[in-house]
């Protein structure tokens, strides 16, 4: 419990201390209540980072989910050659750290020095850049599905090697087929592990930084300081010496994602029960 004090009740004491402050030209710190909430709420800045995150979860979120709920059942069909090769190379990637997997992604999408470039170069062809404006969030996307599809694999497959083999004797018995097998027994069985799964995914979307903050720069023109609210916070804070709103955006991004999280995992327990 001191632990729990220390490392995580603490800093989120003094980040609600931080938000009520504001540090003047003359006089320093002065208290102003809830005025920096005011004025992040009213920020253009923070809401476009906001919308572009929520986009991200709206697309990214049930793509990768559903590429790891598929691998996840092939798994589990018994029916697949090298199960365990293929259980081990998918889960790989989440081993990579996030740096470097960004960093490596980072390269191959250079159209001057990595493999895009070099694509164009062998076929005289003129593929887009994936650091553009237009497609530099689709690109975080690619880097964040293929780091945790394997993650999240791992749970969907934990979760169906303990439904009981007599659910599946019954069904066989019953003549059912392996599509019906999927949609009766699996899916149901599995709706709690589906329901962390998207909670887990929906707190690292909003929390989306170490990949928008590594590529900034390698697309200066495409990342700006305020990409993802995470980033905007971090550049107030570590760029702008703006501790105070800093703070602010980011217990106002804390709340925002409670709040989603829970309305997520009341909805999947009412499903459940």
């Amino acid at each position: 419990m001191i632990v729990f004090a220390l490392v995580f009740l603490a800093p989120i004491a003094y980040s609600i201390y931080l938000s009520l402050f504001r540090k003047q030209l003359v006089g320093g710190n002065s208290f102003v209540g809830l005025e920096n909430f005011t004025t992040a709420l009213t920020d253009p800045k923070f809401w476009e980072s906001f919308e572009r995150v929520a986009l991200f979860l709206v697309v990214q979120v049930p793509i990768m989910l559903g590429i790891a709920l598929l691998v996840a059942l092939a798994l589990d069909s018994g029916r697949l050659y090298g199960r365990n090769f293929f259980r081990i190379s998918i889960f790989l990637p989440y081993a990579v750290p996030a740096v470097v997997a960004t960093l490596m992604w980072g390269f191959m999408y250079g159209t001057r020095f990595g493999l895009i470039g070099n694509i164009n170069d062998a076929f005289g062809t003129s593929l887009p850049n994936p650091l553009s404006p237009d497609l530099v969030l689709a690109s975080i996307g690619n880097i964040v599905t293929w780091e945790f599809v394997g993650y999240n694999m791992l749970i969907f497959y934990s979760a169906l090697r303990v439904v009981p083999a007599t659910l599946y004797e019954a069904a066989e018995i019953d003549g059912a087929g392996q599509w019906r097998v999927i949609r009766a027994i699996k899916l149901p069985a599995i709706r709690g592990a589906l329901v962390i799964a998207t909670i887990f995914s929906i707190i690292g979307s909003f929390q989306l930084f170490n990949e928008p903050s590594i590529l900034k720069s390698l697309a200066p023109n495409a990342i700006t300081t305020y990409f993802t609210p995470n980033l905007y916070a971090y550049s107030l804070s570590f760029s702008g010496q703006q501790y105070n709103y800093s703070a602010t955006v980011a217990i106002i991004m804390g709340l925002i994602t409670m709040v989603i999280a829970y309305v997520v995992q009341l909805r999947g327990m009412r499903k459940e029960a």
